[in-house]
């Protein structure tokens, strides 16, 4: 691959590196560092053309005895390569692309790959979640010993809760992505997928999420599909079990360490229950926000809401006739915008009207898979029976005792 290699001036520090593609009057280098810089006002001192080759590193697709899982890519940034041509970081998708780029996996298991889907994760939707569930399904049904998916991390924790509710596996089901792309050298990828590649081995029988532990190249932990979320923009240990112990520490040589109760391998039969409600509302409640929103989505069809509320679980007062009109035909579930703890509507006034309006706690669910739930409730079941389940303990995603410790 043909690419420049530039020196530049800028700011009175001298700057050198490949020259990926930007807009006119601006100049941006791939630092050997691996970081991207840009620049306006700049001197140009040297540049060269350079053909631009990867590493060769032996890639063994083994066919010995070794367990063979199956790696499912959504779009994500594992095992990526940078096109200096284009400057953007692609992903590579066949088994023999992902064991070159981290050969420690051949010594691991067998790798069967391919592309379902590649997108950014912002733009997953529920369509996307029901194809995943379906192939991941029949991945099992195949035979494999665990399944992997690649996936964007913004919106990975929504897509781990969506199949944990659609799908029952009796092998693990492990999702997996990078904060930094593998052409960092800060990169979380190697790692990650080192560790999800064990985890997809071990025994456990549920859906998870395997990210780094620490910011340190140490341990990852095993997260539960529906008990994990994003909590920070960048930092390579950004997700994070809430409401629940990690179920484990899995580290990069093989050990596991379990800490959570968790589902064993094989103490599920496959099962798949892939429809869902899409037309469900996240709302975000703010100080001053009318319970007009409210019917915004009403009069478009909605009938299931989640709101996220203050504290115990609140909404401001003037909310309650509209949330009583609406609860009538409808599922109308309260999660907290604290995320730690659980929410409890018998503490104020507020709370015990809301309860009378018919809003259900939704205990001490994340928001996000409060969202998911109610999606897959009134995707398969009758309004009054999905009102019932709201607050029993389906997957793992309700605890009904909460540690104050």
């Amino acid at each position: 691959m043909r690419a420049k290699r530039v020196k530049i001036k800028a700011k009175g520090r001298i700057f050198e590196g490949i020259a990926l593609p930007s807009e006119e009057g601006k100049i941006v280098l791939k630092l050997d560092s691996g970081y991207n810089v840009g620049f306006y006002d700049y001197e140009v001192i040297e540049e060269k053309e350079m053909e631009i080759t990867y590493p060769e590193t032996e890639c063994r697709i083994r066919e010995d005895k070794l367990p063979e899982i199956k790696v499912i890519s959504t779009g994500g940034t594992i095992a990526s390569k940078v096109d200096y041509s284009t400057g953007a970081v692609t992903s590579q998708f066949s088994a023999e692309e992902i064991v070159s780029d981290i050969p420690e996996l051949a010594e691991i298991c067998r790798i069967d790959a391919e592309l379902l889907y590649n997108i950014l994760s912002e733009n997953m939707k529920p369509e996307y979640w029901v194809k995943l569930a379906r192939r991941v399904y029949e991945a099992v049904k195949e035979g494999y010993e665990g399944v992997i998916v690649t996936h964007g991390t913004d919106t990975m924790h929504y897509s781990a809760s969506a199949l944990a509710f659609m799908l029952r596996s009796p092998v693990p089901v492990v999702f997996v992505g990078a904060q930094r792309s593998s052409d960092r050298p800060s990169s979380d990828a190697a790692v990650n997928m080192i560790c999800s590649a064990h985890t997809s081995l071990s025994d456990l029988g549920e859906v998870a999420v395997v990210m780094h532990a620490s910011t340190s190249d140490d341990f990852c932990y095993i997260h539960r599909g529906v008990k994990v979320r994003k909590n920070h923009t960048s930092r390579r240990d950004a997700f994070q079990s809430v409401n629940y112990p990690p179920l484990g520490r899995v580290w990069p040589d093989g050990r596991i360490e379990w800490i959570g109760d968790r589902v064993n391998r094989g103490e599920r039969n496959l099962e798949l229950f892939d429809r869902l409600e899409e037309k469900v509302a996240l709302v975000k409640f703010y100080p001053g926000l009318s319970p007009d929103i409210l019917d915004f989505f009403y009069e478009k069809g909605f009938r299931g809401f989640v709101l996220e509320g203050t504290g115990l679980g609140h909404v401001s007062t003037d909310w309650v006739e509209t949330v009583k009109r609406v609860a009538e035909d409808s599922l109308v579930v309260m999660t907290s915008q604290c995320l730690w703890g659980r929410v409890c509507d018998r503490v104020y006034d507020t709370g015990r009207y809301l309860l009378k309006a018919g809003v259900i706690e939704g205990e001490d669910m994340l928001p996000e898979v409060a969202l998911i739930k109610t999606m897959w409730l009134l995707g398969n079941f009758e309004l009054e029976e999905a009102k019932r389940l709201v607050r029993e303990n389906l997957v793992g995603e309700i605890n009904y005792r909460t540690d104050f410790g």
